[in-house]
Parts: structure tokens; C-alpha cells; sequence
């Protein structure tokens, strides 16, 4: 599946079809995009930058030059494991700096990287892998009981290679051998850092240090390969994987690049967003290289280690999502640390409140903007400019090279009048090639001229920005994580006591949503908040266990049967917390 080339390659009719004109435009002009794939980046970077540091991991840094041998000693060992071109590897990782060795290596050889949620249940996992038909998965050492359970009950994972990735490897040497101290707070590091592994599985760093580096003539992967396999619940929920190109990724850390106008050779981005994450994945890991900047890579988002990484190595990028940037400032100011470094910062997956940009503005002297995207888009499709002109609450204007068009809800062929609301649509080289196998939601999704549905209802304001009216997808965002509704209410309805159920998502502070399970309960039985949560952590990530239930007596329905959520969703907010 490859991407069908440039936005401007349009059927003879298809102006008489529909309207030419974007409903917004971009105040940034994209220059040609080069036909390259993902690693030459990397290549250019170790190439004109070789002694700049690429990576700081807790103090523990790589100069480009290294990451590059790195990466082609990784490269080499995936060979050995037996990847060929076309090969989808699975990664399950924290961000550490293996997760960008990997990366770069799979690429590297011609394979297909599939990102997971190292967080994930093996139920959750187990549907991924057998779907991407993954071959090789590099799972983090506490993810490895997950990944193995999965493999035993799912016959299609009979021949998965699993392979151990020990986090504090990356270390400093210093740092590796404390974590061996007989303390208490030594143990709880090392134990959130590692776990064990059986005897059978290998591990990552051993095989990359005894394989021979991959031969510079091997062939290098084409601008209309596959680059990544990036899973999103779209608009129904179940989980599928959204086809990204290496000239998709490609564009869009370009289209950034020309978006910040940030210099090579000279920044540091600061890796607090997850890389499994398509937000985090692009605007972190992939962008950071492509302009030769240090990326500075925490495992989890924890303010003392951010401002620990502050005081050594001041940030000038933070892509984030708004509670982030609230806790930072006021981590910072009760510490005494300045952000004064940091000129730019990018906020998505959450509307970014006005309050929240004014104290980080404050607070660093720089600029926050909000952007917006999807898995589909690579994901970043509209921004605010980095300028006087920007809009917090607003989603912004087009990328670079990207054109929107707002149409009618009922009837995406026809746009809807200048001002009115519509489903937004999205045109661009970042547009994905389609879901991995699944032809018929490819179609629902991509129209035939290359017009992604978004699925979000929007409208265009005087000045041409981009502004969210609501979501036609019910999905819940917490934390900046998608949770969608129907899979938390199929497993909740599975629940002893249980008789129906419905999920919806209310205000939740710094989350910007909480999870909360309306249910009605079969009679004779009683289900409290506890044991709703133990439920669903046996089958869900985390971030999608209901934070709350709320008791009803039945649960309003149309007049076809179905679940109206958003009434749900007024009687939960109407009864006291």
C-alpha cells in the first residue's frame, strides 16, 4: 500500500465536482519535499553533525555518530533474526534511546515498524500482533509476561520472535550499578525500570553488540514504502493500523520543520510525549533528527525528572499536552528552575485553555501554540503560528502543503457555506496510504480524490482559523489518550451484576476527560468503583479504567435501540460527584 502521490493530482472532472478552493490556507509555503525515505535523515544528521549529541537519557548521552554505528549494528542483528524487507517488527517500548535504535533499524533494513503500548494487556497486545502479522517484537523486559501470554493463546503468534529490552542498559554506567544497591529506593527504581526474563528470550543489547554492522550497499527503502503500521481506533473503536509511508513521515517532520523555522544543528527537543504515540513519534523522535537537534528522551513524564534534565541541559522544544505544560510551570516554580529556555512549545491531543498558554508564555518568556491531527495525518494536519497571531482554543491553519475543506455532515461531496460548521477534511503529503487489510474502512475513510474524514465537526472564522465545534466521533481523550466508549462497555457488560452499560467521558482537571461507567444493574446485585476497576484492568490499558460509575435504573435510548451517550453524558454531569 503506497500513498498516491501529491495532493494537486486530482481527477479532469473533479473541480467541476466540487469546490477548488480550501476553506483555509496555510501562511507558510512547504519547499519541495525530498524523495527520500525516514533514515536518511538520521544518515544526514551523523553525516554534518557527527560530535553533536543526539540523545541525553537521564545524563547518559550519544553523539550522532554513535547513534548511526549504533543503528547499523542494530540493523545487522534484525538481519541475523531474519528480517527481510516488508517485515512488519513490533516495538513495545518506553522511550529510551533503544526505542530510537530500533526505529531507525527496522527502517534501516527494509522492515515495517508496528508501535505498541508497552503498557498494554496481552489481550490487547495479542490483536495487534496477529494482525500487523509482526514477525519480531522488541518488548520492553515488563512487557515480555504480556507478550509471551499472547503468543501462547493466539496460534497466528505461534512463530513470534520475542526479543528483551532492558531500559537500564541505557544508563550511565554509575546509574546501572546503583540501581544493584541494597536500598529501598534503589529496589523501586530498579523494579520500575526492569522485570524479569525467562532464560528462552534474548536480550536486545546482547544481540546488537555481537552482530557485524549492516553492509552500507544494502539496499535502502523507497519514499513509497511502508514505514509504520500505527494503530488508531478511527471512528469505530476497534483498534487498526493506520499505513504511513516513509514519504508521509518525511513530510511531516518537514512541514514542522518549515512551521518552527527552528535551526539545524541547534535545538533541543525534550522527549516527554510516549514514541509509541503518534504525536510523540513524530514531533520527537523522527522531527529531532531531521533537524540535527538533541533530544533530550525521559521514560514517563515526571516533572522532577524533567526539570533534573532542565538544570543539565536547558530545552529550547516541548511538544506536550496541556496538563503537562500546567505541571511543568508549577514544578518550576516551586523548585526555582527556569524555563527560560525554551522559545518554543507545541500543545495537542487536548484543547490548550488560554489560562494554561498565558502561564507557560509567562513562565518561559517563549511561545505555546496548539496543533491538531491524527493517527491518519502523521499526524499534525493544522497549527497556530508561532507568532503574534496565535489563537489559543483555536485548532489554527493548515500545515504547510495542506488543504482543509469543511462539507456537510450528511454528504462529504458538498461544502458547506463560509462560517458554517461541517466535518473537516484533510488533504496533504501526510495523508496515510489507508488501514493495514481493511479495504472497506479504507474507503469510509479516504475518499477516492484523497480527502481524509476526520470525523470532527468544525468551522472557519473570518481570519481563516480552523475552530472545533464537536466530535462526531464519541471518543473519550484522558491524559491525551484516545478511549473509545464500545470498548470499555463490551467488556464491562461481561461483568457479573452487570445488566448494561454505557462510558462516556466528563470534565476531568488536568486529564481533560475522566472515564465514567454508567450502569444498570441486574436485580439482587450491587458493583462498586473497586471492583469495576479490577475488572477492567484485567483486559484494558490504564488510562481507559473508569474512574468513576454512576448507578442509573435504565439507559436512554433512540427510538432504533441505540445508546445516547450524550444523554448519559448530562445525566452523569447533573448528579453530584
Amino acid at each position: 500500500m503506497t500513498w498516491n502521490g501529491p495532493a494537486t493530482d486530482r481527477a479532469p472532472d473533479d473541480a467541476a465536482r466540487r469546490p477548488a478552493a480550501p476553506a483555509a490556507t496555510s501562511p507558510v509555503t512547504l519547499p519541495p519535499l525530498p524523495d527520500e525515505p525516514l533514515t536518511a535523515g538520521l544518515a544526514r544528521a551523523a553525516a554534518d553533525h557527527g560530535d553533536r549529541i543526539a540523545v541525553d537519557f537521564l545524563g547518559a548521552t550519544t553523539t550522532y555518530r554513535a547513534l548511526a554505528d549504533e543503528v547499523a549494528r542494530a540493523a545487522g542483528a534484525l538481519v541475523a533474526l531474519g528480517v527481510r524487507a516488508g517485515d512488519r517488527v513490533a516495538i513495545a517500548l518506553p522511550n529510551c534511546p533503544q526505542h530510537l535504535v530500533a526505529f531507525y533499524a527496522v527502517l534501516r533494513v527494509g522492515g515495517v515498524v508496528v508501535e505498541h503500548n508497552p503498557t498494554y494487556s496481552a489481550d490487547e497486545l495479542a490483536h495487534q500482533l496477529a494482525d500487523s502479522g509482526a514477525t519480531v517484537a522488541l518488548t520492553w523486559t515488563k512487557a515480555v509476561p504480556a507478550v509471551l501470554d499472547a503468543r501462547e493463546r493466539t496460534a497466528a503468534l505461534a512463530d513470534l520472535r520475542v526479543v528483551a529490552v532492558d531500559l537500564a542498559h541505557d544508563l550511565r554506567a554509575r546509574d546501572r550499578l546503583a540501581l544493584r544497591l541494597p536500598v529501598a529506593k534503589a529496589r523501586r527504581t530498579a523494579a520500575a525500570m526492569r522485570g524479569p526474563v525467562p532464560d528462552e528470550v534474548p536480550l536486545w543489547h546482547r544481540l546488537v553488540r555481537a552482530a557485524d554492522p549492516l553492509p552500507a550497499s544494502h539496499p535502502e527503502p523507497t519514499s513509497s514504502d511502508i514505514a509504520l503500521l500505527q494503530y488508531t481506533g478511527g471512528t469505530t473503536g476497534t483498534p487498526k493500523a493506520a499505513v504511513l509511508t516513509h514519504a508521509n513521515l518525511v513530510a511531516n517532520a518537514e512541514q514542522g520543520h518549515a512551521w518552527t523555522r527552528h535551526e539545524r544543528g541547534r535545538e533541543v527537543v525534550y522527549g516527554v510525549l510516549p514514541f509509541f504515540h503518534a504525536f510523540g513519534l513524530t514531533l520527537c523522535l523522527s522531527y529531532s533528527t531531521r533537524i540535527a537537534a538533541t533530544l533530550v528522551v525521559l521514560p514517563s513524564f515526571d516533572p522532577a525528572l524533567v526539570l533534573a534534565a532542565q538544570r543539565r541541559r536547558p530545552g529550547t522544544f516541548l511538544p506536550a499536552v496541556p496538563p503537562m505544560l500546567d505541571r511543568l510551570v508549577t514544578a518550576a516554580q516551586a523548585a526555582g528552575v527556569s524555563l527560560h529556555s525554551f522559545t518554543h512549545a507545541i500543545s495537542g491531543a487536548m484543547a490548550l485553555p488560554a489560562a494554561t498558554a498565558q502561564r507557560w508564555e509567562e513562565a518561559t518568556g517563549g511561545l505555546v501554540v496548539e496543533g491538531y491531527g491524527m493517527t491518519e495525518t502523521s499526524p499534525v494536519a493544522l497549527g497556530n503560528p508561532f507568532d503574534a497571531t496565535r489563537r489559543p482554543g483555536a485548532l489554527g491553519l493548515p500545515f504547510p502543503g495542506t488543504e482543509v475543506r469543511v462539507v456537510s455532515q450528511e454528504d462529504p461531496t458538498v461544502d458547506v457555506a463560509p462560517g458554517e460548521a461541517g466535518e473537516l477534511l484533510v488533504r496533504g503529503p501526510q495523508v496515510f496510504a489507508g488501514y493495514w487489510n481493511r479495504p472497506d474502512e479504507t474507503a469510509g475513510q479516504l475518499l477516492a480524490d484523497g480527502w481524509l474524514r476526520t470525523g470532527d465537526v468544525v468551522r472557519v472564522d473570518d481570519d481563516g482559523f480552523v475552530l472545533l465545534v464537536d466530535r462526531i466521533k464519541e471518543m473519550i481523550v484522558t491524559g491525551g489518550f484516545k478511549v473509545y466508549p464500545s470498548q470499555v462497555e463490551d467488556h464491562l457488560r461481561t461483568m457479573p451484576g452487570v445488566a448494561d452499560v454505557a462510558v462516556v467521558g466528563v470534565p476531568g482537571g488536568d486529564l481533560g476527560e475522566s472515564v465514567v461507567a454508567a450502569v444498570v444493574l441486574r436485580e439482587g446485585h450491587e458493583v462498586d468503583l473497586a471492583a469495576v476497576r479490577e475488572w477492567c484492568g484485567r483486559r484494558l490499558a490504564r488510562y481507559a479504567v473508569p474512574r468513576r460509575i454512576v448507578v442509573l435504573p435504565d439507559l436512554p435510548r433512540s427510538q432504533v435501540g441505540k445508546v445516547l451517550r450524550r444523554v448519559v453524558r448530562d445525566q452523569v454531569l447533573a448528579l453530584p460527584v
